[in-house]
């Protein structure tokens, strides 16, 4: 039977699935790290902003598939190596997220920040301690668009042998499968869908403030 391919090849889905997994959240991670300095600095400075924002949104033009023929040449790796599909994910996520925190930061109330500035936090402890943990709300929001880009465009990797999930997509294709098909694209929304819900509950974890209160409703239920 044509679903009986599933079971029999449960070993080579989970590899698959695991593979396209490191594929997108490593750039995400790394993304994320690159990114906060440079939203920091085009927050800050007026000059840096006119730079910074419109070369990440050049950068994010760049077609995937054309990045990931291109790099090789440029890092010396070979066309299979998956080191290609991290580093072109890792500049996306980056153009992506250089916006999103250079306005997260500039969603931070100035008030708030020239109370922590009168209260002696230096610059360094400031940013860590009061801007960047009441920025996250906006920040999750660009993480989430970023992470599940990422898990999408993995699978453009397959088309030069480097794909995750993708790999099942022109498998599936070349044999005129579409059971095969059919998994890879499920799974790729069910990855997707879970990194999302995932990145949303940890951002209400780390912003409690951000909860609505239950003290009303409680209060009138006792009534």
């Amino acid at each position: 039977m044509v679903w009986d391919w599933i079971p029999r090849n449960s070993d080579l889905i989970f590899s698959l699935l695991g593979e396209h997994l490191v594929l997108s959240l490593i750039p995400v991670l790394v993304g994320l790290v690159l990114a906060v300095p440079l939203g920091w600095l085009a927050n800050r400075n007026t000059a840096a902003r006119a730079v910074l924002i419109p070369s990440a949104g050049l950068l994010y033009t760049i077609p995937s598939l054309a990045l990931f023929i291109v790099l090789p040449g440029i890092l010396g790796t070979q066309i299979l190596d998956p080191t290609n599909v991290i580093v072109a994910l890792t500049i996306y996520t980056m153009a992506l997220l250089v916006r999103s925190i250079a306005d997260a930061l500039a969603a931070v109330p100035r008030m708030v920040v020239a109370a922590a500035t009168a209260m002696g936090f230096r610059p360094g402890r400031r940013f860590v301690e009061v801007e960047l943990p009441l920025s996250v709300p906006v920040l999750i929001a660009g993480l989430r668009v970023a992470t599940v880009s990422n898990i999408s465009l993995v699978s453009v990797g397959a088309l030069i042998g480097v794909g995750g999930l993708g790999e099942l997509f022109t498998d599936g294709y070349q044999r005129n499968f579409p059971t095969e098909i059919l998994t890879g694209v499920v799974l790729t929304v069910l990855l997707a869908l879970a990194a999302d819900a995932a990145l949303l509950g940890i951002g209400r974890l780390v912003t409690p403030w951000e909860r609505p209160s239950q003290k009303p409703r409680a209060a009138r239920a006792g009534r």
